[in-house]
């Protein structure tokens, strides 16, 4: 696949078919990621990857964690959204969310329902695989910079290899429960997981394209 049909090709995938991903597969991504550049070649991601009975394990936990404290576990690490998200970005936010549920058919009343989709990040939206990524709490912010086009490149080469994704900042809310099953060290903190699998072609959620900005919008173009 060329790179720009990888490009044009990923999004946000919500409903996995229970496909096994190969562990070869997998690995040749991963193999292939480590070259994405970080500042001064410091290399800063950890990754975890959770497949089998392991995963099974920690959906089992985490649908008793979600049941027991839906807020999660309190204390975040960092802030996924600004506290008060200002123009253009909350419109942004709103918009994709709204797409989302207008396809799913569930309306703005129906905050249960709404519910019950954002819990299913906690599930991997059905995917047979999962990554995790931490890093050094003592790096800076050039270094989660790193880490986010670690996040891409894999990404990109997961779509290489016919495979979907969703990258998942809502595992953040239950770090303190992440952070028990991976056994992370204290110097670490937890950033963000991953569904890794086959897009379901049936479920009406992943036909969800979202928009971009123009460039007009985003880019200033001096001396061309």
């Amino acid at each position: 696949m060329h790179v720009a049909q990888a490009i044009e090709s990923r999004r946000s995938i919500r409903d996995f078919l229970p496909t096994p991903v190969a562990p070869e597969v997998i690995r040749r991504v991963l193999t292939k990621a480590m070259r994405a550049p970080s500042g001064g070649n410091l290399q800063p991601w950890h990754l975890h990857v959770v497949g089998g009975e392991r995963l099974d394990e920690l959906k089992a936990i985490m649908k008793r964690r979600v049941a027991e404290a839906p807020q999660g576990d309190g204390d975040n690490e960092y802030d996924i959204y600004p506290p008060s998200l200002f123009s253009p970005y909350r419109e942004r936010r709103y918009a994709v969310g709204e797409s989302m549920y207008a396809l799913l058919g569930v309306g703005r009343e129906q905050r249960d329902k709404r519910l019950a989709w954002l819990t299913r990040n906690y599930q991997c939206f059905g995917a047979p695989l999962a990554l995790f990524c931490s890093l050094d709490r003592r790096l800076g912010r050039p270094q989660w910079s790193d880490m986010g086009m670690l996040l891409q490149t894999i990404m990109l080469l997961l779509r290489a290899e016919g495979l979907d994704s969703c990258s998942q900042e809502a595992w953040s809310t239950y770090h303190k429960t992440v952070r028990s099953f991976l056994s992370l060290p204290d110097e670490h903190i937890f950033f963000c997981g991953m569904a890794i699998g086959h897009a379901n072609p049936d479920a009406p959620v992943n036909r969800l394209v979202t928009e971009r900005a123009s460039l007009d919008e985003t880019v200033t173009f001096l001396g061309i």
